[in-house]
């Protein structure tokens, strides 16, 4: 089995070593990532400039673009064989609810997605000091079990760890994505000139309690595990639209 490895924080970031020694024996292991910290990028792709490509030796890469960037070049220039599974992490962070939608580390599984590659993101559900090492027993059993489930084309796995001590885990629950309400989303500040700026990020979230999502999994010691789609289609609202149409004619 053929597996790379990406991220959104980084050829350097603690959670990518982390990962790859929690997948060591399971296969050929890649790692083709951002050369620096590239948080929120989203699915963005680089289409204004070029991008370079630093090799470190015969499995890892470093690439000047986005998460979506690497994956794709990975899979387009740099890998001898297309990898069976993509899997992308460990972020320094949560990715849960609506932050989906931000999240580099998601992007580069949805990127695998969209080419065909079953893929699975892995975050840590917590600020400051993350328990990557503490919890890579249970990362590895869940990611060989996951590996084993057929995923359709367009689909991928969004896993968030709680940052607890691996005997405090509770198991693994099957999610839905949350949804949360930030506070203050942006801060407005002056610099020493007097002159304005502006904070994204905010405080919280504020998360709406729904037991049945991701957020709630996690603050009660759950690793969450999450089915997403790349496609975004609402079909009952499609069903209603074909039905609104329809009575214009």
């Amino acid at each position: 089995m053929r597996i790379l490895l990406s991220n959104d924080d980084g050829i350097r970031a603690p959670g990518l070593a982390a990962l790859e020694r929690t997948l060591e024996g399971l296969g050929h292991i890649d790692v083709v990532a951002p050369d620096r910290e590239r948080s929120a990028s989203g699915h963005s792709l680089t289409l204004t400039q070029p991008l370079r490509v630093t090799k470190h030796d015969d499995r890892h890469w470093s690439v000047s673009g986005t998460p979506t960037d690497a994956v794709l070049l990975a899979l387009e220039k740099l890998l001898p064989a297309r990898p069976d599974w993509i899997v992308s992490g460990i972020n320094h962070g949560p990715n849960m609810g609506e932050d989906v939608t931000y999240s580099g580390t998601v992007a580069a599984a949805m990127e695998g997605a969209i080419l065909g590659i079953p893929s699975i993101a892995v975050s840590m559900a917590a600020r400051g000091e993350l328990l990557f090492e503490e919890l890579r027993p249970p990362l590895r059993t869940l990611l060989e079990r996951l590996m084993q489930y057929p995923l359709a084309r367009n689909q991928l796995l969004n896993v968030n760890l709680p940052n607890v001590p691996t005997a405090q885990v509770r198991g693994v629950r099957a999610t839905r994505l949350g949804s949360r309400v930030y506070r203050d989303a942006v801060v407005a500040r002056q610099d020493p000139q007097g002159r304005d700026y502006y904070w994204v990020g905010g405080t919280g979230p504020d998360w709406v309690n729904d037991e049945r999502s991701d957020a709630y999994a996690v603050a009660h010691g759950f690793i969450s595990v999450t089915p997403l789609s790349t496609d975004l289609t609402h079909y009952q609202a499609l069903v209603d639209l074909e039905a609104h149409f329809d009575r214009w004619q």
